[in-house]
């Protein structure tokens, strides 16, 4: 009998103790999007600075598009799917990948409506 109360005490403490809340809160703030996020300002030097070796006009290594323009990269974005290749990591193919700060940067630029 005694065994039978040891082990329900356990198993009621494991439980207890394994319990947790599923709230917003255990996730941290949710940061809202920058929407003062511009091409020429904040998304351009990226480009520029990690795609535009291979997505240049005409573009090379198989690049099958050029990203040099204001609608070259809303394009992307909208029509073939960049945010999801650069979140994936196929884009850029090598190299380092962008950095949190970098996608988040574009992410809030579609967010914003795509200022210029």
């Amino acid at each position: 009998m005694k065994k039978l109360e040891i082990f329900t005490m356990l198993f009621f403490l494991v439980v207890f103790v394994s319990c947790s809340s599923d709230s917003a809160e255990d996730d941290g703030p949710i940061t809202p999007p920058n929407t003062d996020v511009t091409y020429s300002k904040n998304v351009k030097p990226i480009i520029d600075g990690r795609c535009i070796n291979c997505h240049n006009n005409p573009p090379v290594n198989s690049a099958p598009m050029p990203l040099v323009s204001y609608n070259n990269v809303k394009d992307a974005v909208t029509d073939r799917n960049l945010i999801a290749r650069i979140e994936d990591g196929s884009m850029p193919p090598t190299g380092s990948d962008l950095t949190s700060t970098q996608i988040k940067t574009i992410k809030d630029w579609e967010t914003g409506g795509f200022k210029e």
